[in-house]
């Protein structure tokens, strides 16, 4: 099994300061809820005891030739019930073809930061993008008819991104907010234009997937 939360890109990292709380209030929020539910926690019983889920939104101006800028949750925090601004990290820039992160902040930016990037990326409307761990939606992933990266890509590498961007590009996953991660356990990622929207319908799909 994969080692929860390390960190496999290179990180260009020089410590800043964090963002102003308003721009990260209703992120936090949802973040909560999503801890709550335990698809963002850390369990001793699984993996390893290391934590897992990540949470982002898009920050103007984003430059899509960059892949940047969006603030993500900071690695290693998964096990925190609430959020400051000091849990975030902000990218500048992903270059996932090179397998490389330019951030800044109080913190180091989510092991996931690179799939984050590339679905801004390739999605312009989108502004957030929340990575959760839910092994009801994983296990039934037929079931509930969802896109799923290859297996063999493993989380938060050059891999994962080309396989968002093969999801991205077929003309069944136009309407698609969610995914699978195929070769991550129980890794789901939801994204929207709005939070609410995005968060709701991972809900309504874990009510869903727990009902099989």
């Amino acid at each position: 099994m994969e080692t929860e939360g390390v960190t496999k890109f290179q990180l260009e990292f020089e410590a800043g300061h964090p963002l102003d709380d308003e721009l990260l209030r209703e992120l936090s929020a949802w973040r909560r809820r999503l801890y709550d539910a335990g698809l963002i926690h850390r369990h001793p019983q699984r993996y390893g005891g290391l934590g897992y889920g990540n949470i982002s939104r898009k920050l103007s101006p984003f430059d899509a030739a960059l892949g940047g800028r969006f603030a993500v949750s900071g690695t290693q925090t998964s096990h925190l019930a609430d959020l400051t601004a000091d849990h975030y990290a902000i990218v500048l820039e992903s270059h996932p073809r090179e397998n490389r992160i330019v951030a800044t902040g109080p913190i180091h930016p989510s092991s996931e930061a690179m799939t984050h990037g590339m679905i801004y990326s390739l999605r312009p409307a989108v502004q957030y993008v929340l990575h959760v761990h839910s092994p009801a939606i994983w296990k039934n992933a037929r079931r509930l008819a969802l896109p799923v990266t290859d297996p063999s890509a493993a989380y938060g590498t050059p891999e994962m991104t080309r396989e968002v961007e093969r999801l991205f590009t077929a003309a069944s996953f136009a309407q698609k907010g969610l995914f699978l991660m195929g070769g991550h356990e129980d890794g789901v990622v939801s994204f929207g234009s709005t939070l609410d929207d995005t968060g709701t319908s991972l809900m309504e799909l874990l009510e869903k997937a727990n009902r099989f």
